[in-house]
């Protein structure tokens, strides 16, 4: 009877620690503002953090969110990250924001997936149509033309995407659940991988053949955020 018992403590444990672990861990002390560092610093949780007493406003604040940013490139939009790479204060709070500048006439978010956090944008300026695919087996497509003062939201590790279907140019304000969300543009790290995904690897995936690999390869464009 003992070793039921203790077989369900370990599955509930497991089961907790699964859930502790499916986003930011939460706080143990008001804030940790983020440090490089380690002089006048404390660790807490993990992480060399400011001493609370020497924290300043500047740690929790970030301005230019406000600011439209030159979409001029292939895909036609501009990420404009807050996250605890420019608010350290962010630190263990798990929250972000970004800022999505979109050309006109087809300026896109390309299908990306944030591994760490699920995200909730409101749509400023513009019309965009917006969607995300689920999971395996269903790929199910859903889909929502945004216009402003529209919410949408896209779960955590589903690929993603949002194109602009307005003649002007179009804004979005996303708000995620992480400091730090992190993204994986698709056809970036797929086809721009370094080094390279083998081209047999893809030709197989694709079902393409070898030259179509080749100059996907040499398309891929990385918007650095």
């Amino acid at each position: 009877m003992k070793g039921v018992h203790f077989l369900v403590a370990f599955v509930f444990l497991a089961l907790a620690a699964s859930f502790a672990f499916a986003s930011d861990p939460s706080p143990l002390q008001d804030f940790c503002v983020a440090i490089n560092d380690n002089k006048d610093a404390v660790f807490v949780n993990g992480k060399f953090c400011k001493d609370p007493k020497l924290a300043e406003a500047k740690d929790f604040f970030f301005s230019g969110l406000d600011i439209a940013r030159n979409t001029s490139n292939p895909i036609g939009s501009v990420i404009t990250p807050a996250n605890v790479a420019q608010i350290p204060g962010l630190n263990t709070l798990g929250i972000s924001m970004a800022r999505v500048d979109y050309a006109p006439y087809g300026g896109l978010n390309p299908p990306h997936t944030h591994p760490r956090a699920t995200e909730i944008l409101i749509v400023l300026e513009g019309t965009l149509y917006a969607g995300f695919v689920t999971s395996s087996p269903d790929n199910r497509l859903i889909t929502k033309v945004l216009n402003p003062g529209d919410v949408f939201v896209f779960p955590v590790g589903l690929i993603a995407f949002q194109l602009n279907v307005g003649k002007t140019k179009a804004v979005a304000i996303a708000a995620f659940s992480s400091q730090y969300p992190g993204i994986i543009p698709i056809a970036n790290a797929v086809f721009g991988s370094t080094p390279p995904i083998r081209s047999d690897v893809l030709e197989k995936a694709f079902q393409v053949d070898k030259n179509i690999v080749d100059h996907l390869q040499k398309q891929f464009w990385n918007n650095n955020n």
